[in-house]
């Protein structure tokens, strides 16, 4: 058998860039493909943390990622997610080429969340707040820039170096940034102050209780999620999943694994019936509310990392 094409980090950016990851998954949704019908995750708890298995098949490709999740691995200075991607022909199955894992995730989340703040985030983004400091954070930012021109851009971390050196790649970019400390939920002062005048908010943490709360989201705020794929688990409070439009990529797999969806249902704040899907965004079946906040709850799918995946070989 022939070995596998190797795509690298440097080369999935250069082929994908974030504009294009989001205009895929756009395009899939809009050409009709179904994420309900997308293989659930598996989830192996191993060494200090877990092994996921995300296998899909969508026409002409098929493949899995294989990624470990270790939270301790920032103190270890290794990535929080490594792994592979093993892209497949559709038919034969027959492994054609392997792409950093890694790289496929930091490139995937972001564009998912594009798609929903393609519609749902204002027009107007005077301040948009990052929490998190990790790849993610750097990942939303220049997913949201492709989108909006924004007057700048804060970012939240509990290491408050950390959240300098992430404002600073993010001022390469060419927009304003600055970091702050936020011991959240114990000292959240600069980040309550930041919250309000906000027009975006990206949680991108692996926080397992809400980093803001319901009060401090303004009327016609989004607010994107994706630091968890935990049902135990949330940067949300269930006052706010309450009171918001609250967008996810597929119910069941919210459901399963959302932990701020699954939460505030047990909390009795939010209800299935209450949630839509990226889908309905995609196609116009989802406006921007202007009375309430928008949610952009993600946990991650097989056929997201497919999809690009396919377009890089």
């Amino acid at each position: 058998m022939t070995a596998p094409h190797w795509i690298d980090a440097q080369q999935l950016r250069r082929r994908i860039p974030p504009s294009r990851a989001r205009e895929l998954l756009r395009e899939a949704l809009r050409a009709g493909f179904d994420p309900a019908g997308d293989p659930a995750r598996t989830s192996t708890p191993a060494g200090d943390g877990e092994i996921l298995l995300m296998p899909s098949h969508i026409g002409s490709a098929a493949g899995v990622k294989v990624v470990g999740v270790a939270p301790g691995n920032a103190q270890r200075g290794l990535p929080r997610i490594q792994g592979w991607y093993v892209l497949m022909d559709g038919e034969t199955l027959t492994p054609t080429t392997l792409l950093d894992g890694q790289a496929l995730t930091s490139l995937r989340t972001p564009a998912v969340s594009a798609v929903g703040l393609e519609v749902l985030a204002p027009e107007v983004v005077e301040t948009a707040l990052i929490i998190g400091s990790g790849p993610q954070a750097l990942g939303h930012a220049e997913a949201l820039l492709a989108l909006r021109e924004v007057g700048r851009f804060v970012v939240a971390g509990r290491d408050a170096e950390r959240a300098a050196a992430c404002a600073r790649q993010i001022e390469a970019l060419g927009t304003p940034a600055h970091g702050v400390r936020a011991d959240y939920p114990r000292d959240a002062r600069d980040l309550e102050t930041v919250a309000r005048q906000a027009q975006v908010i990206m949680c991108t943490t692996s926080s397992g209780e809400p980093v803001i709360a319901s009060e401090w989201v303004a009327d016609g705020t989004c607010v994107v999620a994706v630091g968890s794929h935990s049902p135990a688990r949330r940067e949300l409070d269930a006052a706010l999943m309450g009171r918001s439009l609250v967008v996810v990529e597929d119910v069941d797999a919210a459901l399963r694994e959302a932990g701020d969806v699954v939460l505030a249902i047990d909390d009795g704040a939010l209800t299935r019936a209450d949630l839509r899907t990226l889908s309905d965004v995609a196609n116009g079946r989802v406006q921007r509310p202007t009375d309430r906040p928008s949610v952009i709850k993600t946990v991650g799918m097989s056929w997201e990392d497919l999809v690009i995946a396919a377009a890089a070989r």
